[in-house]
């Protein structure tokens, strides 16, 4: 009887415990929900308030990078989706046709690329695959009634490279590391205000960079002999591109190009190339068809898919520009001096319009010459140093 009676005492504190043991289950955080909210990392990147409201946003996108010099005027702004580029393009071609504004140049898989206009604001779309698999897209804008993309103190800054020579890229994968490290020596890597920030490896290059590096470190390696120097542009003459005025800080360098021949230009009688987009991020089919012509010392032979699909064996050949597929076959040629095998390595895909990170870009500037006549920097360097 003294059993039955402590056990009936007893047992409601019993259900009680267990009733809290319940309740407690029930309010402990969810290992799987937990789980989750380590993984996500949501970007602390913002669009600023001064980011032109007229431009169309593209919902499923994260911002990768805003440029410093951002106004309303100008700007250039990158994002990355998980959508396909075709998705991307749709929706901005959309955008634009139905508010009004002009398409200048409709996309196309030529060079993925969407230009239009509204007042008074040109605005560029550049789409490229990153190596996850999403598609990363650009947008770079500018005011039509400004002079050039440029103010006045990046005009004064970029005027003055030397004043901001690079000593250092961050991030720089291994097998690139001794070729980056050379060319950083030779001082004629250098950034404007609005590319300072980028002196990560990983950064993608865009066109107006790369065409200064280029210009800049061959004339280096030929500092001895003027007579295979690139010769700069000059202010007077007529502008080959109409993105690139005579004001601009790089006209000198992106004209010089242009008139020696070594860029696709209305000089060379392509009259599609009327526009040099020197902010567009840099592709691997620009750094070929702009970079073996200097190699060679001479215009580029002619050239098949054919050719590529004997010598390189690429799985999207058919994907690759005509003069690019000529600087790769004669890049081949170059043997173990080739562009390809030193900046990209064994690949079966050259994926053409991929951007060009800072640290490919210099690796691909460390050697000028063509099958055994030719200079490393670190000759350049050597002989510098004798």
């Amino acid at each position: 009887m003294y059993r039955y009676l402590i056990l009936s005492l007893l047992l409601p504190f019993a259900v009680a415990c267990s009733n809290i043991s319940d309740l407690e289950g029930r309010f402990a955080p969810n290992p799987e929900l937990a789980k989750e909210e380590e993984i996500v990392t949501p970007s602390t990147l913002e669009i600023p308030d001064n980011f032109p409201k007229i431009i169309p946003q593209y919902d499923n996108s994260e911002l990768q990078e805003i440029a410093d010099n951002l106004s309303n005027k100008q700007g250039l702004i990158r994002w990355s989706s998980t959508d396909s580029l075709e998705q991307i393009s749709d929706f901005y071609q959309q955008q634009f046709n139905s508010n009004a504004w002009e398409i200048t140049q409709p996309f196309n898989s030529e060079n993925n690329t969407l230009i239009a206009q509204k007042d008074g604001l040109e605005v560029k779309l550049s789409f490229l695959t990153s190596n996850d698999g999403n598609t990363d897209y650009a947008i770079n804008y500018q005011s039509l009634n400004a002079s050039t993309a440029s103010t006045t103190e990046e005009n004064q800054t970029s005027a003055n490279n030397k004043n901001n020579q690079v000593s250092t890229v961050n991030n720089t994968p291994d097998p690139l590391n001794t070729y980056v490290e050379d060319v950083l020596k030779l001082g004629k890597v250098s950034f404007n205000n609005a590319e300072k920030k980028a002196t990560n490896g990983s950064s993608i290059i865009n066109r107006r960079t790369y065409a200064r590096w280029l210009v800049e470190t061959y004339n280096k390696f030929h500092e001895d002999n003027p007579s295979k120097q690139i010769r700069l542009g000059v202010n007077t003459a007529k502008a080959a591109f109409s993105d690139i005025p005579s004001n601009d800080p790089d006209f000198p360098i992106i004209q010089g190009l242009a008139e020696g021949g070594f860029i696709p230009s209305s000089l060379t009688g392509n009259m599609s190339a009327s526009l040099f987009r020197p902010d567009t991020p840099l592709t691997r089919e620009d750094l070929m068809t702009w970079k073996v012509p200097l190699d060679m010392g001479k215009g580029l032979p002619k050239a098949s898919i054919d050719n590529i699909k004997e010598t390189w064996g690429f799985q999207d050949t058919t994907k690759i520009d005509t003069k690019a597929i000529q600087a790769l076959y004669a890049d081949f040629q170059n043997g173990e001096q080739s562009n390809v095998r030193r900046v990209f390595g064994y690949t079966t895909l050259f994926q053409p319009k991929k951007g060009v990170t800072f640290a490919e870009a210099a690796a691909s500037l460390w050697y000028f010459g063509y099958q055994g006549d030719g200079l490393s920097a670190q000759d350049v360097l050597s002989i510098n140093n004798q």
